[in-house]
């Protein structure tokens, strides 16, 4: 057969980071009503998301395979 071919989008974040084949991040919920405190609190959410080791093969199939599985509902239908 031929070559598959995909189309790769480029996008531009909230933040100005261009990110390829990915969406733009949706706006984050307030955490807190002062504006200073509710940045404090993302900027440390993203500090701790960049220092984390990324996830295995193992990891990342155990993940989809728990948000993936059918419902008992859909089980039985």
């Amino acid at each position: 057969m031929g070559d598959r071919v995909s189309a790769e989008t480029n996008t531009v974040a909230a933040w100005g980071d261009t990110l390829s084949g990915r969406p733009a991040r949706p706006d984050r919920p307030r955490r807190f009503d002062d504006d200073a405190l509710n940045d404090a609190y993302w900027a440390r959410v993203d500090r701790i998301v960049a220092a984390a080791p990324p996830l295995s093969d193992d990891q990342r199939a155990r993940i989809r395979a728990a948000f993936f599985q059918p419902t008992i509902k859909e089980v039985a239908a």
